[in-house]
């Protein structure tokens, strides 16, 4: 079983991209599940999703305590939340911001793509709320080989209301360029 931990923002689209991720391994003939943990649900506060991927029916319904992969749409979030915790020790992480910088990521494969830039650029969101959930998509299908970027790009396309072009788009642009460290 592959399980992935998203950590984000309300507004940002962690829920949304667990969910895509899932539809994407799914159309890869995987076993999947996606859900997420609120808090208080509002714009702003963190929010964290999970998705489980396998080649077996799943069976399991809890939250992810030892993921192998970790989604960060918010590098500010690394500072309040140990975005770390329970991650295998051949883990990846997924990090939205500039390669370098970020702190007890050490020991971890970690690709740095600018999820931020891409997202306003394609005009997802607004410059002030960009929506960066499928360029970390992107990202993760580069760093982690586990789902195929065109299952990610058929997914979105099949699951956002809008701007379809825009998201396949940012994801484009966000796996050409994801830096690994």
């Amino acid at each position: 079983m592959y399980e992935i931990r998203f950590h984000g923002r309300g507004g940002q689209g962690a829920v949304t991209a667990s969910k895509i991720l899932a539809t994407a391994a799914f159309l890869e003939g995987k076993w999947v599940t996606a859900f997420p943990f609120f808090g208080t649900e509002r714009r702003g506060a963190p929010v964290t999703a999970f998705t489980r991927l396998d080649d077996k029916r799943i069976e399991l319904r809890s939250q992810i305590y030892e993921p192998d992969a970790v989604i960060v749409l918010d590098k500010s979030l690394m500072n309040i939340v140990n975005v770390t915790d329970g991650l295998k020790n051949d883990g990846v992480i997924i990090v939205n911001g500039r390669s370098g910088g970020v702190k007890g990521v050490g020991k971890y494969r970690v690709g740095y793509v600018d999820a931020t830039s891409i997202a306003i650029r394609n005009g997802l969101g607004d410059p002030s709320h960009p929506i960066v959930n499928t360029s970390i998509l992107g990202a993760f299908s580069k760093v982690s080989n586990v789902v195929s970027l065109r299952s990610i790009k058929k997914a979105t396309t099949d699951m956002v209301p809008s701007k379809k072009n825009e998201n396949v788009n940012a994801i484009e642009e966000a796996y050409e360029e994801t830096e690994m460290t």
